[in-house]
């Protein structure tokens, strides 16, 4: 079997800076932190690496277990108020190439994403894409991209007998987490 694996912001979506919103929202309310994703890149991040980064920028150090894990709780809530607001628009073709996909026998379809569990599900959810994924790889399994590149694998081989991946998203950091 094949296991597609696709990216969600700028790939199979966009959220009109939804997440961004979210991640100031949650850190001027949970952290103290006015104006948290300015001058940040999202692009082909996890969201755990640009928690990582905005600490690192405002308080000189590394983001503590605690500081993560009161970001996380809130920010799943923040993200689906603005995706709300916006809504969330799908990238022309994609429900074709979904649902071609999808007919195939000899694949199996899920995510590779940076945003955590909660947040991909929220935005594939307003996109009305959620039906065609049933596993896939978080922001929340690793900080860095490979690695939840693996994690969707991993989870993938636990079902299928998967003997190809391919990784489909929009960023250099797609293409490097894709090699590795």
């Amino acid at each position: 079997m094949i296991l597609y694996l696709f990216d969600l912001d700028g790939t199979l979506l966009r959220a009109h800076r939804a997440g961004s919103r979210a991640f100031d929202a949650v850190f001027a309310a949970e952290l103290g932190i006015a104006d948290a994703s300015a001058g940040i890149r999202f692009g082909g991040r996890t969201d755990l690496s640009v928690v990582d980064e905005v600490v690192a920028r405002h308080r000189g150090r590394p983001a503590t277990v605690a500081e993560r894990a009161q970001f996380l709780a809130a920010y799943p809530a923040a993200l689906r108020a603005e995706l709300a607001a916006t809504g969330v628009e799908r990238i022309a073709g994609v429900v074709e190439a979904l649902a071609w996909l999808a007919a195939r026998a000899d694949v199996v379809l899920g995510v590779a994403t940076g945003n955590v569990r909660d947040g991909a599900d929220a935005k594939l959810a307003h996109a009305g894409l959620a039906d065609y994924f049933a596993l896939g790889g978080y922001g929340c399994d690793a900080v860095e991209r490979a690695g939840l590149v693996a994690a969707a694998i991993a989870r993938a081989r636990a079902r299928h007998p998967i003997a190809e991946v391919v990784v489909v998203g929009d960023t250099v950091h797609d293409i490097a987490a894709a090699r590795a």
